[in-house]
């Protein structure tokens, strides 16, 4: 894997989503006082990787693609 491919990789959106997005969530929902039965990191990475991938087959981060 040459060093253009990696950086692609490590700077992807579902790695954003699942490295950012995740614990942010997590955290959240647990300051907030709101859980769903699950651990919180579980529904932070559900949010997060959902929203990772999404962005990561539309391309865009924003709903609206110019």
């Amino acid at each position: 894997m040459d060093f253009k491919k990696l950086i692609g990789v490590i700077f992807s959106p579902l790695a954003f989503g699942l490295g950012f997005v995740a614990p942010l969530a997590a955290q959240i929902l647990t300051v907030s006082g709101y859980s769903v039965g699950i651990d919180n990191i579980y529904m932070g990475l559900a949010i997060g990787g959902s929203l990772g991938l999404m962005a990561q087959l539309r391309g865009s981060w924003v709903w609206v693609k110019p």
